[in-house]
């Protein structure tokens, strides 16, 4: 049970009883251990309404709150605030509680029966992914998962464009390659044409399986070579994200909404409302009517602009039901994406269902310096020379360490240190450090008990413990419905830091008692789970053997 969930009843009573309009209580964690476990400031914000002081409102709502003071009690603070301090034991009750839930520990309802999408990652197959490819991928992926912790059915879904002018490009480009590869050294490279040493690989692939047979140009060398780059591109990604555990259920392609007659319906819908308008031989939307900037969809050479199958696609995931859309994109997508939403909003769309998560730019950093190029290539760092260099777990985590509204810096030399000071090896280390106990526990012939009576847990760094694990409902839920990994994070350091602190302070075998001893071993069992789930909800493994843990006793 959440500490919000057990008030949550009491307090409404206690609202109903001075006659407080409806209002959802909130609470938060007080900064000062000291202020309590929980802090609600609904006085606070009773006040206007309630047209009184909020203290003398805080005042009243503790008289007619019922609560059990074996349980918890309840004090006012500052101008109102209203503290709850629950006792050591309610905390040893509901940690054994939390026991008994298992690996289900942490799993929410809040979702059930809802149906999400989430879009992340959505790169066009026009070349290997970068950082900026990555963060996305670690946020949606991450995102993702969450949501189905809070009890939806989720749909990770890819959106990419394999028509238009940048293929086109990239079939150029190869073919230009593969031309200079059978000699013919002063063929012209296109103009914006990609350099990169893929175009290379593949032409020579091409060379290798069709020799000079592509030597004259023709339509039909130009488009093999556009298919054989976007297989190759498109394998290169989506081996890319397999590396870092990233998988979707749903590939949707952008063509398919011309090919289906998506776009020319969205466009049939808009003019059915007098949205669209002709001005310079262009097809606009007039977007003014709702606060926003008239945006072209056709351009006068009968071309349409990204924002028009845009908004065919959010139509078409609207109309298919989700009752939560997350579109992970970056930064330098704002203007447009709030476009799209407002047209789809103009064609009577709840667009209420949509949410946009906004990344900010990767900055790879070491010694406080910003790193261009990769040692090894010598060319901008590939999401790939990241993997090689550092590994899945390393490179997600550091992907997930900041909000997605933030720019990150990603520090190479913190990153490549295999000891505590790398954040994603300071919480593995926890989770290896307590399988280490357990093992360490069979060798001396004791078997835990998974049902020992936990009222015993009494002492400061015990209770500090199970204060922080019973939050991790709490912290799964916010962080899904913030859409901010980066909280469940920092708590699964908070829970890390408490644990070493708990392992160093209170002996485990060789406990003054028996009771004492089992009592401590289901703590650290339902530590060794919430960090194994917490890191698993990351994409990042918990190893259960680490070379600079493996035999530490405990104690």
């Amino acid at each position: 049970m959440l500490l919000e969930q057990y008030l949550e009843v009491p307090l409404r009573r206690a609202l109903d009883a001075i006659g407080a309009p409806e209002v959802t209580p909130e609470f938060e964690v007080p900064r000062v251990p000291e202020h309590g476990d929980i802090a609600t400031p609904v006085a606070l914000h009773l006040a206007r309404p309630l047209r009184r002081p909020p203290r003398q409102i805080a005042e009243e709502l503790v008289r007619h709150l019922e609560l059990s003071p074996e349980d918890v009690r309840a004090e006012i603070a500052g101008p109102g605030f209203i503290n709850f301090h629950f006792t050591a034991d309610f905390f040893t009750r509901l940690l054994r509680r939390i026991a008994d839930l298992g690996d289900a520990f942490g799993r929410l309802s809040l979702g059930a029966g809802k149906r999400a999408n989430v879009e992340y990652v959505s790169a066009n197959p026009t070349g290997p992914l970068h950082l900026g490819h990555g963060r996305n991928a670690a946020l949606g992926d991450t995102i993702a998962t969450l949501l189905e912790w809070l009890g939806y059915e989720v749909t990770r879904e890819y959106y990419f464009n394999n028509a238009g002018t940048q293929m086109a490009l990239l079939g150029q480009s190869v073919y230009a390659r593969y031309r200079q590869l059978l000699g013919d050294a002063s063929y012209p490279f296109p103009e914006n044409g990609y350099h990169g040493d893929y175009i290379w690989e593949i032409a020579r692939q091409i060379l290798q399986q069709y020799g000079d047979s592509l030597r004259e140009e023709t339509p039909e060398a130009l488009a093999l070579c556009r298919r054989e780059a976007e297989a190759w591109c498109f394998a290169r990604i989506r081996h890319t994200l397999e590396r870092m555990g990233i998988r979707h259920d749903l590939y949707f392609n952008e063509d398919s909404l011309y090919r289906d007659g998506k776009v020319q319906a969205v466009l049939n819908a808009l003019r059915e409302r007098g949205l669209l308008y002709e001005r310079d031989g262009a097809l606009w939307i007039a977007l003014s009517r709702f606060g926003r900037q008239d945006r072209v969809l056709v351009k006068s050479t009968g071309e349409g602009t990204y924002r028009l199958p845009d908004i065919a696609y959010h139509r078409d995931k609207l109309e298919r039901g989700y009752d939560l859309i997350v579109d992970v994109l970056g930064a330098d997508h704002i203007t447009t994406i709030e476009d799209v939403i407002t047209a789809v909003g103009a064609l009577g769309y709840d667009t209420s269902r949509i949410k946009v998560v906004l990344h900010q730019f990767v900055t790879l950093t070491e010694g406080g310096q910003q790193v261009k190029m990769s040692k090894r290539s010598g060319k901008s760092y590939t999401l790939d020379e990241l993997l090689d260099e550092l590994g899945p777990d390393v490179v997600r985590f550091f992907f997930l360490m900041r909000a997605p509204s933030t720019h990150l810096e990603f520090e190479l030399e913190l990153a490549r240190q295999q000891t505590e000071a790398n954040p994603v090896f300071y919480l593995q280390y926890a989770h290896a450090r307590i399988c280490s106990i357990f093992r360490h526990a069979e060798r001396q012939g004791i078997v835990p008990k998974e049902s020992a009576e936990v009222s015993c847990l009494t002492l400061p760094p015990e209770q500090a413990l199970i204060k922080l694990l019973v939050r991790f409902p709490e912290r799964i839920r916010k962080a899904a419905q913030l859409y901010e990994p980066q909280l469940l994070v920092e708590y699964l350091r908070e829970v890390a830091q408490a644990f070493h602190t708990f392992y160093h302070e209170c002996r485990i075998v060789g406990a003054e008692t028996p009771a004492q001893m089992h009592a401590r071993f289901v703590l650290a069992r339902v530590t060794q789970r919430v960090l194994r789930n917490g890191l698993r909800i990351l994409g990042v493994s918990a190893p259960e053997r680490m070379e600079r843990v493996e035999e530490i006793p405990s104690h």
